[in-house]
Formats: C-alpha cells, sequence, structure tokens
C-alpha cells in the first residue's frame, strides 16, 4: 500500500529489480524538514511533488513523462483522448512495458484496447499516491506478459485516519471543466477499518473545433487491518468515457491545408458532399485521398475493475502476498467511412464502428521469507482472459432525412449493420511464476537475482466476415487457430553497491519474453499471427514464429546530497523476433500491411539527471537522454503494393532506426515554494522522429513548455486545506505531433496516422476540504 504525503527528491530515483513497497524500504532516505523520499538502486519513483505539478485530472502518464528517457505525447492537455495518448521508455512502447495498478495488471495483449487499460481509464489521477517506475531491466515479480523494457507500478492512495470530504472544480479552455469529490469515512472502529468513495467528471472540447470529450469515474478503496502487521484492501474502479477523437493527419495534408486541419463534425452536409465525391482539388495527389477530411471519429468506452489485496504475517519472518482481481472492458471506436454506401439508406458514406471487449479474471500470489542476510520471494500468477473484436458498419441517413449518427453511439438508429468486416475472439491463459533472493552480502552492498517462467496459449481467430470484401477487403475467412509462448528461465540480476555516504553504484541484467498478441489487424504497436489473411499463412506462422526475446543490460552511478541529487546510467538491449507491421496504403485502415520478423535489432543508450537544492524551497532539475536504436538484421520489406496486394518493390530494414520515439530528450523542471506559494515551469526538447519504417519520413523536433502556480490559504471559515492553481499548457503555443503510429506506420513515405498537439490552453481549479 502507498503511503501518502511521501515525496521523492527529483524525477530520477531509483530500487531494485524486484518490485519495492517505498513505504517499507528500510533504505529509503528522508531529508528532514523537505518531506522528500529517495529510493534507490535502477526504480524511479514519483510521489506528490510531481503529481502535485499536474493539472487536476490529467493523465497521470503525463509526470511519468518527466523522466528521462521517457517519451509521453497527447493530442489533448488531459490526455481523456486515450487513442492519442502514448508513452515510450527507452525505445519500448507502453504495450512493451509491465504495468500495474495495485498489483493488477493493466496491459496485457487484447486487441480490444491494443495497449490493455490505459491508468486515466483505471483510476481518478487525484487518488494515485505514487508511481514507481523501473527503466530497462523490469521486475520478476510483477504481473505481467509484455514486460519487455522495465515496469510502472501505480498505487492507490490509503483512506485517511479523520473522516471528512474533499472537493475541486476546475475550469480552462475549450469549455473545459472537471469536478472531483472525494469522502473519507476516517477510522471506523477499534480495529482500524476506514474507506473513500470518489467522483471524478472531465469536459473539454477540442481547440479547432466543436466535438467533445466526456469522461466520468468513480473509485473506492477499503482498508481493514488484521492484527497489528496484517491487512486487507479492497478497492474499486468504475470508468464510462465518450470521446470524440481528432482528424488523422499525414504530413502531405499538413503541409498542404494547416495545422488546423479537424473533423467535419458537426457540419454534416459538408461530409456528405465530399463522399460524394465533390472533394477540392489536390487530395487526389495525397496519400489519404478521401480520407483527408473525415465527419467523426472517437470512442465510447466503460471500464469496471476491481480487487481484494491481502498482506499477512504468518510469523515474524513469513508474509504472504495475495491479490484477487476481475476487469470488464466495453468499447466502441468509431470511423466515418466515406465512399462506403449505406446499404440501408443510400447516403454515401456510413460508420465503421469497431467493437470490443474483455473479461480477464486472475490472481497474484507470493510468499516473501526472511532468514539471515537473505529476503526469499517466491510465488504465481495467473490470468484467464477472454476478450473479442469486430468491425461494423451502420446506416448513415440521407440528407436532410435524419440526424447523424452520434459517434459514441447508440449506432442502430437506421437499421442494424449492414456489413461485417471481420469479427475475432480468443480466450487466452496466462501463467508465470517467479523466485528471487535479495541477499545483503555486506552492509553496503546487495545482489538481487532471480528467474521467471512464463506459460502463455492463446486460442481462437475469425469467426465472421463479409465474403464479398466490399468493405473488409478479404475475400476469405480469417485464420483461427492457438498460438502457445513459453519460457522456462527469464533471468534477472541487480546488484547494489553504496562505496561512500551518499554514493551509489548499480547493475540490472534481465531476458524477457513477450507471448504473441491476439490482433486481428495490421497494428504497428501490437502485431500478431492472426493479421494474416489467410489460414495457410497462419499455419505456416505456427511452425516458423518465436516469440518475441530481450536482453537489457543497464549500469548506473548515482551521488545524492544535501543539496544535490546527481545521476547517470547507460543501457543495452537486444531484441530477437520482433513482430513488425508497416502500411503501404491508406485509407480508413491499414491496407497493403506488411507482417514480418525484424529477427535482430539492438539499441544503446545513457540518461543523465542534475537535480540542484541550491535554498530551502528551491529545485533545479534538468536531464537528458540518448538512445541509438538500430535493426541489425537484412530484412526485405514491401515498399510498394499494386491494388491486388502483390508487392511491386522493397526496402532493407538493416540500419533503420525505430519510428515514433526520439534518439534525444532534454527535460528541465524549476520549482520554488514559499510558505503557501509555490510555481513551477517545465520544458521538454525531443529531436525528431523517424515516421516511416525505411526512414524517408519523419516528424520534426519541437520543444514544449508548461507553467504552474499555486498558492495554499489553509483554514478558511469551515474549510481547510484551500488552494488555487493556475496552468498554461503549452506555453509558448507550439505546433507539434503528439501521436505518432494510431493507424500503424507507414512502411515508406507518408500515410494519414499523426495527431497534432494541442495549442496554448489555460486550466485553473479550486480545491478545499472539510
Amino acid at each position: 500500500m502507498a503511503t501518502e504525503g511521501r515525496k521523492s527528491v527529483n524525477p530520477v530515483v531509483r530500487a531494485p529489480v524486484h518490485s519495492t513497497n517505498a513505504s517499507a524500504d528500510p533504505e529509503a532516505v528522508t531529508v528532514s524538514g523537505a518531506r522528500r523520499t529517495v529510493s534507490h538502486n535502477s526504480e524511479n519513483v514519483i510521489g506528490q511533488k510531481e503529481l502535485a505539478q499536474q493539472v487536476p485530472g490529467q493523465n497521470i502518464l503525463k509526470a511519468v513523462g518527466q523522466l528521462p528517457g521517457v517519451s509521453y505525447s497527447s493530442t489533448d492537455p488531459l490526455g481523456i483522448d486515450t487513442w492519442g495518448a502514448s508513452v515510450y521508455v527507452r525505445g519500448f512502447f507502453m504495450n512493451q512495458l509491465g504495468i500495474t495498478l495495485d498489483g493488477v495488471p493493466l496491459n496485457d495483449q487484447t486487441y480490444a484496447t491494443t495497449n490493455g487499460l490505459n491508468i486515466a481509464n483505471a483510476w481518478i489521477s487525484d487518488d494515485i499516491g505514487r508511481v514507481s517506475v523501473s527503466q530497462g531491466a523490469g521486475a520478476v515479480d510483477v504481473a505481467s506478459n509484455t514486460n519487455l523494457g522495465g515496469t510502472m507500478q501505480f498505487f492507490t492512495s490509503d483512506p485517511k485516519d479523520k473522516a471528512g470530504a474533499t472537493v475541486s472544480q476546475g475550469f480552462g479552455s475549450y469549455a473545459m471543466k472537471r469536478t472531483y469529490v472525494r469522502v473519507d469515512s476516517g477510522t471506523l472502529n477499534s480495529t482500524g477499518t476506514k474507506f473513500y468513495v470518489a467522483y471524478s467528471r472531465d469536459f473539454e472540447k477540442k481547440y479547432a473545433s466543436q466535438s467533445p470529450g466526456f469522461m466520468q469515474q468513480v473509485n473506492g478503496k477499503l482498508v481493514q487491518p488484521i492484527g497489528e502487521d496484517s491487512s486487507m484492501t479492497a478497492f474499486f474502479n468504475w470508468n464510462e468515457a465518450e470521446v470524440y477523437g481528432s482528424l488523422d493527419k499525414s504530413l502531405g495534408s499538413i503541409a498542404a491545408y494547416g495545422w488546423r486541419q479537424e473533423l467535419l463534425y458537426p457540419n454534416y452536409a459538408l461530409a456528405y458532399s465530399y463522399a460524394e465525391g465533390n472533394y477540392p482539388s489536390g487530395w487526389d495527389n495525397l496519400v489519404s485521398g478521401n480520407y483527408t477530411q473525415l465527419f467523426d471519429a472517437g470512442q465510447s468506452t466503460q471500464d469496471y475493475i476491481g480487487g481484494i489485496n491481502f498482506d499477512l504475517a504468518l510469523t515474524d519472518r513469513l508474509r504472504w502476498k495475495t491479490t484477487l482481481y476481475a476487469h470488464r472492458d466495453i468499447s466502441d471506436t468509431t470511423y466515418s467511412a466515406p465512399g462506403t454506401v449505406s446499404l440501408g439508406t443510400g447516403a454515401p458514406l456510413s460508420e465503421q464502428v469497431w467493437m470490443s471487449g474483455i473479461m480477464r479474471e486472475g490472481f497474484n500470489s507470493y510468499f516473501e521469507y526472511k532468514i539471515g542476510n537473505h529476503t526469499i520471494n517466491t510465488g504465481a500468477w495467473f490470468e484467464n482472459n477472454s476478450n473479442n473484436s469486430g468491425t461494423y458498419y451502420f446506416n448513415e441517413p440521407l440528407l436532410g432525412e435524419g440526424a447523424p449518427l452520434k459517434t459514441t453511439g447508440p449506432y442502430d438508429v437506421y437499421g442494424p449493420a449492414f456489413a461485417t468486416g471481420w469479427a475475432y475472439r480468443w480466450s487466452t491463459n496466462t501463467f508465470q511464476y517467479h523466485v528471487m533472493d535479495t541477499w545483503r552480502i555486506l552492509p553496503e552492498f546487495t545482489a538481487t537475482y532471480g528467474f521467471k517462467s512464463l506459460l502463455q496459449t492463446t486460442a481462437g481467430g475469425d469467426y465472421a466476415y463479409d465474403p464479398t470484401g466490399d468493405y473488409s477487403g478479404l475475400n476469405a475467412p480469417g485464420p483461427t487457430g492457438s498460438m502457445t509462448s513459453a519460457a522456462a528461465f527469464l533471468p534477472a540480476v541487480n546488484l547494489d553497491w553504496r562505496f561512500l555516504k551518499g554514493h551509489e553504484l548499480y547493475f540490472d541484467f534481465a531476458e524477457n519474453m513477450k507471448p504473441y498478441a491476439a490482433s486481428p489487424y495490421a497494428s504497428a504497436t501490437e502485431p500478431g499471427p492472426w493479421m494474416v489473411q489467410t489460414q495457410a499463412q497462419f499455419n505456416q506462422l505456427k511452425k516458423t514464429l518465436t516469440p518475441e526475446r530481450d536482453f537489457t543490460y543497464v549500469l548506473g552511478y548515482r551521488y545524492t546530497g544535501r543539496r544535490m541529487v546527481f545521476g547517470v546510467d547507460g543501457y543495452h538491449s537486444d531484441n530477437y523476433n520482433r513482430l513488425l507491421s508497416g502500411a503501404t496504403g491508406i485509407g480508413g485502415a491499414d491496407q497493403g500491411a506488411t507482417f514480418f520478423n525484424s529477427k535482430h535489432a539492438t539499441q544503446w543508450g545513457m540518461d543523465a539527471v542534475l537535480t540542484l537544492m541550491p535554498v530551502k524551497g528551491l529545485s533545479v532539475t534538468n536531464s537528458v537522454s540518448y538512445n541509438h536504436f538500430a535493426y541489425a538484421a537484412s530484412i526485405p520489406v514491401c515498399a510498394a503494393a499494386d491494388d491486388a496486394g502483390d508487392c511491386t518493390s522493397y526496402g532493407n530494414l538493416r540500419g533503420k532506426k525505430m519510428d515514433g520515439y526520439p534518439s534525444v530528450m532534454y527535460k528541465a523542471n524549476l520549482s520554488y515554494t514559499w510558505r503557501g506559494a509555490s510555481a513551477y515551469f517545465d520544458v521538454n526538447y525531443y529531436s525528431k522522429r523517424q515516421y516511416s519504417m525505411l526512414n524517408d519520413t519523419h516528424v520534426p523536433a519541437y520543444w514544449l513548455a508548461n507553467l504552474g502556480a499555486s498558492y495554499h490559504f489553509g483554514k478558511v471559515g469551515f474549510l481547510h486545506d484551500v488552494t488555487a492553481s493556475f496552468t498554461v499548457y503549452n506555453l509558448f503555443n507550439a505546433k507539434y505531433i503528439a501521436m505518432m503510429g494510431e493507424n500503424g506506420f507507414p512502411t515508406t513515405g507518408d500515410m494519414q496516422s499523426i495527431e497534432r498537439g494541442s495549442v496554448r490552453e489555460y486550466f485553473g481549479t479550486i480545491k478545499a476540504a472539510y
């Protein structure tokens, strides 16, 4: 369980390769008077100080994005549009990390949400107490089947001992409104029972259109102490989001029509005319064609996630910790489809809806035994995941004969779906076992070593399709069958040496495997064997494919002093059998997509960070990161295809950089607190990012700055902790590309698969408790 009020000294603080509850870490260092904690080793702890610099309600991944080596992007300032929000950590995308909430895995492999459940939909950001990020080697005891390049562990805050309530109201640019209410029961009885329930409601419009984003959420947590040293914790979250998306752009469309292109909603008449072929001259010269401008796009999601944690002291040396959980997701993702005629009405466009769902249940249980200078940890994780996904086409009305379909539903206003592009379902069972030992060899030298075993089987595939090919592009059923991924021994080793006061040297190594993804389409970030066109291709892949394995090494040094913290580390990673997908055409879907094994890629890089605290209340942090990722094998990839899908030219992947991730990042944060007033300024630089897999197109570099200030009034009448805050997002109104590859990456050239970041926006919040 997280401990409220603990703050990390800077965005880069570290701990061992295994997951660690910092509130119980005997080596946590407290700097007197500053209420800061410093973890150690390869774990970065984001505490309340960093979280407080966020706009209330902002996706907490924004705070993670301040870490060196982490690239965070979002098309909207709050990160409500999770389709347009992404995180890379040292070259690993967020679906290649192990992400948990109070021990519950969030990003298991499913097509339904591509990258699992985004933390913004899993818990209200105000009620996150702490975030632990391990970059590089990861952790053997984290429940995850996607952990290749590290872990993100989110910990919910605990209920307060004293009964009361907290209320905040936010306002901002483009009709943004945000309400948050939390009620704490306080300690209810002599056993220490306590709980809280919270509600949040977020609303915002796009800067360039009237299309809205809406999300509401309820979460609650109950803590029941058991005896003097044990506890049971129950938690639950419900989330509903109805978000109109942003227009997917291409480099060509931005050059031709400027940065302020947006979806045509609510101008249905113009979208109708475009769908009839009356679009402006020049569109034929763009790879996006008539998809250059769409009427609408967006997503509607509902998520239910909950669990029970038991932390039981069986003896003074033996503890048993268990998490039982369940998660239900219902998602609809939509695009208008110009040129696909509504068969029921005759309208020249229709609404394409990807309908998907997840139902998963699981448990994670382990024992921790202390004997001498050893702490032995062993346990298992099991999960069953049933998920389904399909694409359907719904009728839009003739012009003047009714209102267009609402982007977030219902969709059967003008009749049921008239066509099915494809429909898939799978069942996945995942089992992981781990054992590790933390051995304090000397008071200043600790070794943590262990391994995990991972077994996953996914069965299922295509069960419905459009046999005419008029809507799906298929002329045969998609594949069905099972795929098994297994690794009996995935080792991890960490060495931590505090050789002088304040000086620390650490080393990490880990081998990890990622099982095959249950994905039916050509996702650039989550390709899976079921995306191929025929059963014969799938059967061949079963014989030849090998799950991805990555080997990661980290070597680092840190100095921690009263007025300064400095850290630098270098890393190297070998990636074997990473599956890739690249699009050779564009429309509303990935046409002519290629699917292949990259065989071998290497990356190496370094992060350096310096935090200075010259006087009380002042903190200055600067960090710089460099990453060099290159594919090492000579792999021919399709660079162009004809209308039949046959490749007409090839390129070679060898030596090419990974798309979507910058090679160089610079981040600075200046914060100052004096009595009740505080202010901060942060600025991030991202170098150019490769757009095509063959590196012949790229997205330019950019700077992004934010400014914030707050004042704590304390007690005002019957209220206390009254605080006012003000934030400016994108202070210098930079024009930049935020999300990349949401529809996949092009193999070469251009593609309609990028979204720009928001313009400058202003936010203010009043918060009070009683």
